[in-house]
């Protein structure tokens, strides 16, 4: 130990440390399980970044870990370093949550191989919070514990275990709280994270990990969750976390620290010794340092308590000579600690654990195994989004209210309609309008991937559910309430302001034409959206896509007078679908010149009315079948490009990367 440090005097091992009591276990408990010992050799990683732009790219070879080893036992282990550092690599790379092309070594647990399904039974709290805002603090855990828990264990035991968890981490006051969205206010940043973290106490995993949980906290709140992982560690659970620069309220709790630099190990042992190695390879802690300061400034080559007598280590105006020296000094820091007692140490704990009859470390992060059901897990996915559906007025209540206003626009903008040359004129206008708007309106659909990608990812890795159920589960909430009503409102309030023809077959058909075209353009945005991670480059290819359908829908440009080379992109036209149904479906059986020709005062408009007497002959002119099958071809090809775009949707959520 440096002089100078009495603060650092503090054994890690006496479970009062910190005022933080001695318990003995209880069932059931946070710790109701004992952790266990994860142990990886020679780790080694690598990822390929593409440089470059198009046909000029080229692929370099980045290392991101080089030959790490360690030993995590039971209680608080810290992996430490500056950005870069390779320090949630590792702990993904641990999870079993990293991409394992690139991978080798070989990671235990208790000696024995990463069981296949590992990322399902330990516990990982990502950086992000993976919590839905619109319920409550109860309701996201009893939702975890719903799909986690197995069905043998009975609902009765699952609230005991909820209620338990609540009590344990001190969310009693806010347990019936809102966890909170960017609209409405929640519960604290604490308050948040301690749900997060709850949510993965549910399996009472032997291992958690924790990926920087003291990010986006202000200092007290920060030391109040160390506390609260430094309490579970006394009680014998393994946790493994990610940190980029504690305070020294919170490193005086680490039992063991691992810290990189360059993918390197420079240093892996008990946290309360990191002092002291440091000094024995020549950089003193000045007195009331903060020690993870002070390890991060020799990273860095920043550190004023730098003894160490080398001539080539000056400081440099280049910036690529500066880069070069930060490198060479972590590697020689890393080839000290390999030297080191410390390493010889650890080296020799693991060679006494025999990794005979391993398997791949690849073949292990690709299973996923389920504690329910396909439809156990459609059931409470679904009620959890509907939930959310609910809970989110912003999104809901404010289409329904927007789609309200734009009926009664429309109404009173084409009141009355007669049956002279302005009434086909203004029936063919309200078709488009209906038509477009259906297509513009569906792309709030976008961030029904987009907005919950992170969630959707953390929990099916965690083997919450199936993509299926995950993925039916929101066409049931969204395609179906806010996709259907819509469609129904704007049906009711135009159909009979605009006076459109008097027939029960004729109005329900316009509903069900409408639904076509929102549920065709919903599955179109979800198939653009799905695998998206922003919402503004999904918003453009929509935007795009939809202005060409336009072009092609019939009303802009006469689609029997394109020339063939292009004209084949009619068919892939949305809104050409729904407004031919619908101009089908009301013109037919109408005569424009019949009556009312004393209205017609301008020679355009009878030069019109005299081609166009009835609807028959409008409808032939633009090359529409005006049969009965001519009306439902169309909405047989709507429903085609639904099932299609649907699929495509689905599997690319499916074979979207899940992983780091």
């Amino acid at each position: 130990m440096a002089e100078g440090q009495p603060h650092l005097s503090i054994q890690m091992s006496d479970s009062s440390t910190n005022g933080i009591p001695s318990r003995k276990q209880s069932s059931p408990d946070l710790a109701g399980r004992g952790g266990s010992v994860l142990t990886f050799h020679n780790i080694c990683y690598h990822v390929k970044l593409k440089t470059g732009f198009l046909c000029f790219q080229k692929t370099a070879h980045k290392e991101v870990l080089r030959d790490v080893n360690g030993i995590m036992r039971p209680g608080l282990n810290a992996i430490l370093g500056p950005t870069g550092s390779g320090k949630s690599s590792l702990l993904d790379i641990l999870a079993a949550r990293k991409d394992p092309r690139g991978l080798s070594g070989d990671i235990l647990i208790n000696g024995a191989p990463q069981p296949a399904n590992f990322k399902c039974t330990s516990g990982y709290v990502v950086q992000d919070d993976v919590v839905v805002g619109t319920l409550t603090v109860r309701e996201n855990l009893k939702f975890s514990a719903a799909l986690r828990l197995p069905k043998s264990v009975k609902e009765q035991e699952k609230d005991e275990r909820v209620n338990q968890i609540i009590k344990e981490l001190g969310l009693s006051k806010v347990a019936d709280s809102k966890v909170g969205t960017q609209f409405t206010r929640g519960v604290s940043g604490g308050e948040r994270k301690r749900t997060n973290i709850g949510m993965e106490l549910i399996t009472d995993p032997a291992i958690l990990f924790l990926d920087e949980p003291t990010t986006g906290l202000d200092a007290s709140t920060a030391n109040a969750v160390l506390l609260l992982l430094k309490r579970m560690a006394i009680q014998g659970k393994t946790i493994i976390f990610s940190i980029h620069q504690p305070r020294y309220s919170i490193f005086r709790l680490f039992d063991n620290l691992t810290l990189l630099a360059a993918g390197r190990v420079l240093y892996h042992g008990p946290a309360q010794h990191a002092i002291g190695y440091f000094q024995s390879i020549g950089y003193k802690c000045e007195p009331y340092n903060n020690p993870a300061d002070f390890f991060l400034d020799i990273i860095n080559g920043d550190s004023t308590a730098v003894a160490m007598s080398k001539t080539d280590e000056t400081n440099t105006e280049s910036t690529e000579e500066h880069a070069e020296y930060d490198k060479t000094l972590a590697e020689k820091l890393a080839e000290k600690y390999f030297n080191s007692a410390y390493y010889q140490e650890t080296k020799a704990a693991l060679e006494n654990i025999s990794p005979g009859n391993i398997k791949k470390t690849k073949a292990v992060f690709r299973q996923i195994t389920y504690a329910n059901s396909f439809l156990h897990q459609l059931k409470w996915v679904s009620k959890r989004t509907f939930k959310n559906l609910v809970g989110n007025p912003q999104a809901s209540i404010a289409q329904l209210c927007v789609t309200t206003f734009l009926g009664l626009v429309v109404g009173a903008i084409f009141f009355g309609l007669k049956e002279d040359s302005a009434g086909l004129q203004n029936r063919v206008g309200a078709m488009f309008f209906l038509t477009t708007n259906q297509c513009f309106s569906s792309i709030s659909a976008i961030e029904l991937f987009v907005v919950e990608k992170k969630i959707f990812t953390h929990e099916y890795i965690s083997g919450y559910y199936r993509t299926s159920a995950y993925f039916i589960s929101k066409l049931l909430a969204d395609l179906i309430p806010m996709r259907t009503i819509p469609s129904i409102i704007f049906t009711c309030i135009i159909y009979f302001m605009l006076g459109l023809k008097p027939t029960v077959e004729a109005f329900f058909t316009m509903m069900f034409t409408l639904m076509m075209v929102s549920y065709t353009a919903t599955s179109m945005a979800l198939a653009i959206a799905a695998g998206q991670s922003v919402v503004a480059v999904a918003n453009l290819l929509m935007t795009i896509a939809f202005v060409f359908m336009i072009i092609f829908s019939g009303l802009l440009v006469n689609l029997t007078s394109i020339m063939s080379w292009l004209s084949w992109l009619k068919y892939f036209s949305i809104p050409r679908y729904g407004m031919t149904a619908l101009q089908i479906n009301e013109l037919t059986g109408l005569n424009f010149c019949s009556s009312n020709t004393n209205l017609i005062s301008n020679n355009n408009y009878r030069e019109i009315s005299q081609l166009w007497c009835t609807g028959e002959e409008y409808l032939k002119n633009q090359g529409i079948d005006a049969s009965s099958w001519g009306l439902w071809q169309n909405h047989l090809a709507l429903a085609c490009m639904t099932v299609i775009f649907l699929t495509i949707a689905y599997l690319k959520l499916y074979f979207m990367k899940k992983f780091s």
